[in-house]
């Protein structure tokens, strides 16, 4: 049975909020507090506009690869297996990075309502790892049923702390414009390294990018979509920051590592810290769950193209899910989580971010033709992305890109391990049929902010379909 083709403007734009808004928001906006303070709502801004760039590169790259999908086709494709090795085995890296980081924030959440000693917070790491580890191998259906049902739960902290918020500077200004003086208490030399962490938060956007064969009208659609999508992210992000910046002092998010627990207590008290609380709980767990499919994914895909071990593409016998890669994946995410820290480990995911981004601006380039498609932008787009991916890059500390080159450099004897074996077919054709690739795409999608969209246009599908029926009066 074929999947029922033709992709609405709106469908894609959906499943691109979905990608990208998760739990990064409880994450990242303490993060920057102490290197610019309420600075950081600018950086918020100039990330989205950094992301939007480099999706839209994305975006381009599936249209002329509809067929495969992912930075590692298109680099592949562009030039060939060697580079779209390195740009996946960096990729791998980045989403790998991200498990530990929602583990420890996982565990700092939970601290924040229940008291943890050192060993319990090893244990609560272990206990979140591998939960979500089994759930993916056992129960990936279920597991996105369960996710779907929570999504009021993890959208209405926020949409509460933003309209709580507003209500607060509409009646107190002066609480916002004492918070928000000056803007730059520390300066500007610490920016750029803050605009990197704010940049994570807009990861995803990578997931979001469908195979153009499924959309209607790629030309106009996907170029709008992805603006509108990153347009809609942009605008939660300025919010909930808006909000957190003016409701508590930036000298006190530096100084909390929840710091929409300490927004949330700021308006509501103790009742408004257990909101934020549990609302954070879950959206930690349900991005970390569907990360962990997709970097796992990934490593399965490259397994099948014979450049990882042939163990990787192992699928388990019941449930059909790549189980080798996630429990592998899940034992490296317990070691780093114990022995890494958010702003750390953020960083050098960001690193290899780049990297994969930067060799898909240069497959663009490559890859695009003026004759076969009328993409706006497609000439000037890669090289801006380029100059975006190069700025972040030189952004990083210097042991993260020392760090990153070594790991980028252990890829090579990886891949001239496996280069020569061949691949499996028959797992290569079934895994990378455009079915199969917009099967997994919808399945693994985050449905935090977008079901929300999801749920605005049914109730105005139902209205007008309502209206429609009414008589017409004589």
């Amino acid at each position: 049975m074929e999947l029922q083709r033709g992709l609405s403007q709106f469908d894609l734009t959906n499943i691109i909020v979905g990608a990208i808004v998760g739990a990064d928001i409880y994450i990242a906006s303490a993060l920057t507090a102490g290197l610019v303070g309420p600075f950081s709502i600018v950086l918020w801004a100039v990330a989205g506009l950094f992301a939007a760039m480099i999706a839209m590169v994305f975006a381009y790259c599936s249209y002329y690869v509809p067929r495969v999908g992912g930075p590692f086709a298109y680099v592949s494709e562009a030039f060939d297996d060697f580079y779209g090795f390195l740009t996946g085995w960096s990729m791998w890296i980045a989403e790998l990075l991200a498990l530990p980081v929602f583990a420890i924030a996982f565990a700092n959440y939970l601290q924040a309502l229940v008291p943890l000693t050192p060993a319990a917070e090893v244990a609560v790491r272990a206990l979140f790892i591998t939960a979500l580890t089994l759930v993916n191998i056992v129960g990936v259906r279920a597991a996105g049923k369960l996710n779907d049902a929570l999504t009021l739960i993890k959208l209405s902290p926020l949409l509460l702390l933003i309209v709580a918020g507003l209500g607060v500077f509409i009646l107190q200004p002066e609480t916002f414009i004492g918070n928000y003086t000056p803007p730059l208490p520390l300066g500007i030399e610490n920016a750029a390294h803050a605009l990197v962490l704010v940049f994570w938060a807009y990861a995803g956007f990578e997931l979001g990018t469908l195979p153009a064969g499924e959309v209607q009208n790629p030309q106009r659609a996907i170029p709008r979509a992805i603006i509108t999508g990153m347009m809609i992210v942009s605008f939660f992000y300025l919010l909930t920051n808006f909000v957190l910046f003016g409701v508590v002092n930036w000298t006190e998010l530096d100084q909390s590592t929840v710091p929409l627990v300490v927004a949330g207590t700021a308006l509501f008290g103790s009742a408004g810290a257990l909101i934020m609380t549990v609302g954070a709980l879950f959206s930690v767990s349900g991005s970390d769950e569907s990360g962990m499919l997709g970097s796992a994914r990934l490593a399965y895909a490259m397994a099948i193209d014979g450049l990882f071990p042939r163990i990787f593409a192992r699928l388990h016998p019941r449930y059909n899910t790549p189980y080798v890669v996630l429990i592998a994946q899940g034992a490296i995410a317990f070691v780093l989580s114990n022995v890494g820290n958010l702003s750390g480990l953020i960083s050098f995911a960001v690193l290899n971010l780049a990297f994969s981004f930067l060799l898909t601006c240069f497959a663009l380039i490559v890859l695009r033709s003026d004759r076969a498609a009328n993409l706006r932008g497609q000439r000037i787009l890669p090289l801006a992305g380029i100059a975006v991916c190069l700025f972040l890059i030189y952004s990083t500390t210097t042991f993260d890109k020392v760090a990153g080159i070594l790991v980028i450099l252990a890829g090579i004897p990886v891949y001239l391990f496996y280069s020569p074996k061949q691949d499996i077919h028959h797992l290569k054709a079934l895994f990378l049929s455009e079915e199969a690739v917009l099967l997994r795409r919808l399945e693994v999608r985050e449905v935090y902010l977008a079901n929300l969209l999801d749920l605005a246009r049914t109730v105005s599908r139902r209205i007008r379909q309502s209206d429609s029926r009414k008589p017409e009066r004589r």
